[in-house]
């Protein structure tokens, strides 16, 4: 079936004005938000920006050819997506504007986002989803139990600013993952004249909120903006309090690998939707809801802070090094293990194994019979 990269082949000679902009071309744009545009793209406030066509050139020049790994749980399609996406009529004279990306480990905070100018009126806010990074992932955890996170209010302050700049245009914002998370926080959270400027925001599988916001009146000035897109066997987009309509779509991969934007099918200017999850999808929800339900949100953070304490304790700085952990390592993770109850053991054992599978199976399979193996014997001993 076809997919994003599909879509761009068949319909980039299709220009806005002869097409208009479609929920497919949101998750193009929210998945572009992952590349590095450092050098490239100019900061909020200084002009007006750069082509894509442009971008996309010295993107590559920068890399000189070599081989680009956006990290474990990062798509690596996502290059290719640009390069097709620099020689379509559709996309390449869009200007990208708007770089900023702020990484902070002290207040475990990882965001960045980027603003097209899509040329007919309106701009695309994208904030990037969770990267390869510990912090990044730390700062996923944190949203189980904290009401805001560092990233969310960067996302607000920078739709705000980036709405000023282009104070003629209307606005679209989205996001994949946690993306979608800070594209629908930052859409609640900007002023009411900037929230009448917003034409669509797109959730593109990703977690929801700990406090419910759908009550707030700031939620239901936008409320009929939100456009939840998940999976049939949607995990993370199904993560905490939610929108009560979600569009559900497609995906030819399974499980938690469905997270993958780029395994949706596409069928013309949108996605393969269906009525319902699947039963499996709904079997996972219910699990996590009722693991999550019963635990207080102090357990959460307890919880969170002990898969971080653990996988930093190996020295990684990102999950790709995982895969090159050395065994001299794993007794200083498992002796942090060993400082926490038996029922976060427990929690941790699982967590780990989830880890492990949710990369490439090939990487996972060889992860855990060469390197985290000798630390789950230890667990399950400890444990029983």
């Amino acid at each position: 079936m076809a997919t994003i990269l599909d879509y761009i082949d068949w319909r980039g000679d299709l220009t806005l004005a002869a097409s208009p902009f479609n929920e497919v071309d949101n998750l193009l744009m929210a998945e572009m938000c992952f590349l590095d545009f450092t050098a490239i793209v100019p900061p909020p406030g200084l002009s007006g920006g750069v082509r894509l066509q442009e971008a996309a050139a010295a993107y590559f020049a920068q890399r000189e050819g070599s081989p680009i790994h956006l990290g474990r749980f990062v798509p690596d399609a996502i290059p290719d997506m640009f390069c097709r996406m620099a020689s379509s009529e559709r996309f390449s004279n869009m200007r990208l504007n708007g770089y900023e990306e702020l990484f902070d480990m002290e207040r475990e905070q990882q965001f960045a986002a980027i603003t097209v100018d899509l040329g007919d009126g309106s701009i695309y806010v994208a904030f990037r989803g969770t990267d390869d990074t510990l912090v990044g992932w730390k700062e996923d955890m944190n949203l189980s139990f904290l009401d805001t996170i560092p990233s969310q209010v960067l996302a607000a302050d920078y739709l705000a600013r980036m709405a000023e700049q282009y104070a003629g245009a209307t606005i679209r914002v989205g996001g994949h993952s946690k993306g979608g998370n800070l594209a629908v926080y930052s859409a609640i959270h900007v002023s009411e004249e900037v929230q009448e400027r917003i034409l669509a925001i797109y959730n593109n599988d990703g977690p929801g909120f700990v406090k419910r916001l759908i009550d707030t009146p700031e939620h239901s000035r936008v409320a009929k903006k939100i456009y939840t897109i998940v999976p049939q066997s949607s995990v993370v987009g199904r993560l905490l309090e939610h929108e009560d309509v979600l569009q559900v779509v497609r995906s030819t991969a399974e499980g938690i690998y469905q997270h993958d934007g780029f395994s949706w099918e596409v069928m013309g200017p949108s996605f393969v939707h269906l009525d319902e999850f699947t039963r499996g999808g709904n079997v996972v929800d219910e699990t996590i809801d009722s693991w999550a339900d019963s635990l207080s949100p102090e357990q959460r953070e307890v919880f969170s802070n002990a898969i971080y304490e653990v996988l930093s304790a190996t020295g990684a700085k990102n999950l790709s090094e995982l895969s090159e952990a050395r065994l001299k390592t794993a007794a200083t993770a498992i002796k942090t293990y060993q400082n926490f109850d038996r029922e976060t053991r427990r929690a941790l054992t699982g967590t780990f194994r989830l880890l492990l599978h949710i990369g490439a199976k090939n990487v996972a399979q060889s992860l855990r019979e060469v390197e985290f193996e000798p630390l789950f014997r230890h667990m399950k001993k400890k444990t029983e």
